[in-house]
């Protein structure tokens, strides 16, 4: 069950974006952290919930939805964006903090060790 809802989320987020589009968010942040803290009982649900409401922000600002700007420009319109894409939580300020927020570390080494691989397909005969 969700420990957030979309208004706190919406709260720490620039955009305004769709509570269902939040909602699905939430849904799979709420997946995750029920499969790393489901053994904590050192962590308060206060806080658990927290964390929730930031890696749903860092969700939303990983997609097009919530992204953060550092730099905007006019004449020659350009737009640089926080963080770097392949460092996992740490990508975005919303990550950092939900990192920031989990004093048990099981938060960082869950999506640490989470990889992805891509791998070209050069004939399907």
């Amino acid at each position: 069950m969700a420990r957030t809802t979309a208004a706190k989320v919406q709260a720490i987020i620039k955009e305004t974006i769709s509570e269902t589009t939040i909602d699905a968010f939430i849904a799979g942040a709420t997946l995750l952290l029920d499969e790393v803290f489901e053994d904590e009982t050192d962590l308060d649900d206060d806080l658990i919930a927290e964390i929730e409401r930031w890696l749903t922000a860092h969700m939303l600002a990983s997609t097009d939805f919530a992204r953060v700007a550092k730099k905007e420009g006019a004449g020659g319109a350009s737009i640089e964006y926080t963080g770097q894409w392949g460092k996992n939580l740490e990508s975005t300020p919303y990550g950092q903090q939900a990192l920031a927020l989990d004093p048990s570390g099981k938060l960082m080494a869950a999506t640490a060790r989470r990889a992805v691989m891509i791998e070209a397909v050069t004939s399907f005969d």
